[in-house]
């Protein structure tokens, strides 16, 4: 997120109009822009409800995404015992028994149809429209000095309400995409608790037109999790599944004492 504010501080500030040349300043960054006045218009005039909307068609439009990465990323969860021992077999650090690590995990991933890298797909596709955002209003003069509630668009949240909003929505989302996970561990709690912080300082500093944006995105994203991924339904179905699979261990387990006796 650092590299993305570094990254957002290094982009053009030339104002991007009809006249605009090129594939990403024509065609994407001043669709954005005109998209986002179009919508604003649409509902009651307001550029903060243009880019609400805006982010809401966005989320629609990636929800089919969305749903894979997360359907890979419940497959990923469900493999995680059997992936910790592969793991422990081969655990020597030598390059051949890598190498049979690597085949091992890769059969795995294959018999079961998981992806790994299904997770970063999201990522891939959003970033460009948080690039694009950010130029269409940085370069869009209407768009940067456009007002939402109590604050200018164009600059960060002066009282650092929608940076925090931003936080406790992308908190919420971490915490409930690690609960429904067979094994927690170190690199959940810095995800859960890594992220938010990191998206609070960088919204700070950036805009608050996109800390609308991660508000609306990340509060969308903890609606699509109780939907799609709901870790009280995951947890309750895997506690079902335990309890049938401890039940058929103990009639094994009786019937094995029944055989005993009659010998």
């Amino acid at each position: 997120m650092g590299a993305l504010l570094l990254l957002l501080a290094g982009c053009s500030t030339k104002p991007v109009t009809a006249n605009s040349t090129g594939i990403w300043d024509h065609y994407i960054i001043w669709n954005f822009s005109r998209a986002i006045i179009w919508l604003s218009n649409l509902f009651g005039g307001s550029f903060g409800v243009g880019i609400i909307v805006f982010t809401i068609i966005i989320r629609i439009i990636i929800l089919p995404l969305m749903q894979y990465q997360m359907n890979s990323s419940r497959k990923m969860m469900d493999l995680q015992p059997e992936m910790k021992a592969i793991q422990a077999k081969y655990s020597s650090k030598d390059m051949e028994t890598q190498q049979k690590l690597q085949a091992e995990m890769s059969k795995l991933y294959s018999e079961n149809g998981v992806h790994p890298f299904a997770s970063m797909l999201p990522l891939i596709v959003q970033m460009p429209v948080l690039i694009a955002l950010y130029q269409g209003i940085q370069r869009t003069s209407a768009l940067r000095a456009g007002t939402f509630l109590w604050m200018q668009l164009g600059k960060p949240d002066p009282y650092f309400i929608l940076p925090i909003l931003a936080a406790i929505f992308t908190w919420a989302t971490s915490k409930l995409t690690t609960m429904s996970q067979v094994q927690q561990n170190g690199m959940n709690t810095v995800m859960v608790w890594g992220m938010p912080i990191i998206i609070l300082f960088t919204a700070i500093n950036l805009p608050s037109a996109l800390a609308v944006y991660w508000v609306i995105t990340n509060a969308f994203s903890v609606g699509q999790t109780m939907l799609l991924m709901n870790p009280f339904k995951i947890r309750a179905e895997r506690a079902e599944k335990e309890a049938a699979q401890r039940a058929i261990q103990r009639k094994v387990a009786k019937a094995k004492r029944g055989k005993k006796r009659k010998r």
